[in-house]
Formats: C-alpha cells, structure tokens, sequence
C-alpha cells in the first residue's frame, strides 16, 4: 500500500489544526446569535468577533492539545491512529507548537477584549476561563482530559458557554432560549469528542489516559456517542416551545445525516475506520446548527 504523503508548509498547521473539529465553534455562534434576533437588534461585528473567539480558542485548544500530548509522549507515531499531530509526528517542534496555540488564545483574547468594551467587563472572565479551560484540557500538571472530563468541558464551553455568550453580546442579558438551543448544541459538540476519544481507546490504555472513553469501556462509549446525537434531537420541540419558536423543527432536516455514522459505531467500527465518523459527525452538527438557527431567525 502506497503511504500518504505528509502536508508541508501551511497546510502542517491546517492539519494540526483539525478542521473537522471547527464546527463546534461555528454552529454555536450561528445558533446564539438566531437566538437573539427579534428580541434585539442583532449588530454584525458582534457575532464576527464572536465567531472569531470561538474559532481561535478552537484552534488554540487543538495546537495546546497537540503540544501537551506530544512533550508527553502520548502521540507517538506507533500509537496513532487518528488525524496528523505536529509534534508526535515530528513535522513541527514543540516550541513552534506551543506559540502557535498561544497566538491562537491571543487572538481570541483581543476580540473578547473588544466585545467587552462594547457589552460588559463580565466578559472578560468567561473568556479568561475558557482560554485556562482550552490549555489545561492537556496541560499542566494536572489534565482534567485524562481524568475522563474532557466532555463535560466541552458541553460547557462549546455548548453553554459559546451558544448563550454569543446571544449575549446581542442582548446583553442572558436568555432562556439561548439556554435551551445551547444543549443540543452542546451535545453535538461532545459527540464530535466522544468518537474521538473511541477512536483512540487503545493508545490512550496504553499511555495512561483515562478519558471517559477508556473509562467506559468501548461499548458503552458506543452508545454514548448515539444517545448524544439523539439528545440533541429530542431537545428541537423542547426549544422551539420555550422560545415559542416553531422555525427550530427544520434542524431536523438534518437527522438523515445521522444515519452512516450511528451504523458506523454501532456496527463496531474502530481505529481508522473512524476517522470518517469524525468528519460525518461534524457535517451533521453544522447542518443542524445551520438548520436551527435558520429556522430560529425566520420565526423571530
């Protein structure tokens, strides 16, 4: 079999950057800013700078991750399974790394830092700790990643956080709707995780990572992964009646692109047979997202 040539020049970064993780930075943004629309006028640079603050904490989380897995030795080439690691794969040095994830946070900082000027110093703290949140996902001395709660931080941060956050730089107070329409959002973002981490079950046992995948075993992650996406559906009547917002039943338009990654897991795929879930995972959280919040907006 013929090897994959690596990327070189800036398509490395892109693919240290894991696009197929993106949309959980995306939909977040689309969802809380349809949230606020008919409740306040929604102001365009707002939701831009919004979208950029989740979009480089993403990344920075993404390049932290790599980096912190890589001086530890938790990516080596032999137990990797899944998508392109700068440092385990010794394209890019740990140092190049660790400034790319700290530019990636500073960028976040400085449009957080602008939306503060325009909305409230609150959210500066919010920004603070989802940028120690991102970091300490893999590093410090402690990860919280490999004591199995790395999906509570993503529900929180790239569904309650983001979603609500991005409705509040809009209202300037904090809604039930945006509440509401964060879960799902919330849920899909955590699914994206939870078939990463099943992926990765046997090099994270053998280098003493005990994500929550490795915790529940593997058939037990399997049904996590379905149940989340089902969560997520079950939660659109949910938001539509709490913001009397009918429009949000067109994010299930989107269901029928669940189907190929539900039987991929539950038909037992595993290593780099779920690679593909990853990326199907992430079109069904930016159609849903997408389809949410369009029909959120139309029903304003």
């Amino acid at each position: 079999m013929a090897s994959i040539a690596a990327p070189v020049g800036w398509r490395v970064w892109l693919a240290g950057a894991r696009p197929r993780t993106l949309p959980a930075a995306v939909v977040p943004v689309l969802v809380g800013t349809a949230c606020a629309a008919g409740r306040a006028d929604v102001v365009a640079w707002r939701a831009v700078a919004a979208g950029v603050v989740a979009l480089a904490l993403q990344v920075g989380t993404n390049y932290a991750n790599d980096y912190s897995d890589g001086v530890r030795g938790t990516d080596r080439g032999d137990r990797r399974v899944g998508p392109l690691r700068l440092v385990g794969s010794g394209l890019r040095t740990p140092g190049a790394v660790k400034r790319a994830a700290l530019a990636s946070f500073l960028v976040a900082a400085a449009a957080g830092l602008a939306l503060a000027i325009a909305v409230g110093w609150e959210l500066l703290v919010v920004g603070a700790l989802a940028i120690a949140a991102g970091w300490f996902y893999t590093g410090g001395p402690r990860p919280y990643g490999y004591l199995g709660l790395g999906e509570l931080f993503v529900f929180v941060f790239f569904g309650v956080v983001a979603t609500t956050g991005s409705a509040y730089v809009q209202e300037e107070t904090l809604s039930g709707l945006a509440l509401a329409a964060s879960v799902p959002v919330g849920l899909l973002a955590t699914a994206l995780l939870v078939v990463n981490n099943l992926r990765d079950i046997p090099g994270d046992t053998a280098s003493g990572k005990r994500t929550l995948a490795v915790r529940l075993g593997d058939a037990r992650t399997r049904w996590l992964y379905v149940a989340l996406l089902v969560g997520a559906v079950v939660m659109v009547p949910v938001v539509a009646a709490v913001g009397e917002r009918p429009g949000a039943a067109l994010a299930l338009a989107a269901v029928p692109l669940g189907r190929r990654p539900v039987i991929a897991v539950l038909g037992g795929a595993r290593g780099g047979e779920l690679v593909p879930v990853l990326g199907d995972t992430g079109r069904v959280q930016l159609a849903f997202g997408a389809l949410l919040a369009l029909g959120l907006w139309l029903t304003a």
